[in-house]
């Protein structure tokens, strides 16, 4: 189950950004200002940029999958100015998080996940990614899509959420 929250969920998530980058782009080519202009964007003086969300969801996806098996964390230096670096940032951790199968996540719920800015402390694999990077990574999500959205770009709940699994 691990594999499906993490992996999958996240791999969703990320296409469904890419999607709405698009829109945000597409917009700023209509309303004819430049897309920098939402990147460098913010909700509050004190949040990050569009820029920097991207860059601390894209983290979490990376870090969490490296962390719950006990793989290497690629490293990306954080340098994206442009839509187009963005664009590739996201696609890196897709292609990343795509060299993964259900099987490396065997036993990662018993895990023991530290990180450094914790102070010694650690969590199970389970409260991981149920307590810490699940929530994280949707709340640099939403903030990355409520800039697009209260810039003017025209997205909704559809595009949040993505395609989803109906059937007949």
């Amino acid at each position: 189950m691990i594999y499906q929250t993490a992996i999958l969920q996240f791999s969703k998530m990320l296409k469904n950004l890419l999607a709405i980058l698009d829109k945000g782009a597409k917009s700023a080519e209509d309303r004819k200002f430049d897309v920098g202009v939402l990147l460098q964007s913010r909700l509050a003086p004190d949040q990050f940029n569009l820029i920097r969300q991207v860059q601390v969801l894209c983290d979490t996806a990376k870090v969490c999958a490296a962390a719950l098996a006990n793989k290497e964390i690629p490293s990306h230096p954080d340098t994206e100015q442009t839509l187009p670096e963005l664009k590739q940032r996201i696609e890196t951790v897709l292609s990343y998080l795509s060299t993964f199968s259900a099987a490396d996540f065997a036993n990662a719920q018993e895990r023991r996940i530290a990180r450094p800015r914790w102070e010694g402390k650690h969590m199970s694999g389970e409260e991981f990614l149920l307590q810490h990077a699940l929530p994280n990574f949707y709340f640099h999500f939403t903030v990355a899509y409520e800039i697009l959205r209260h810039n003017g770009v025209s997205i909704g709940k559809k595009d949040y959420l993505g395609e989803l699994p109906y059937q007949k």
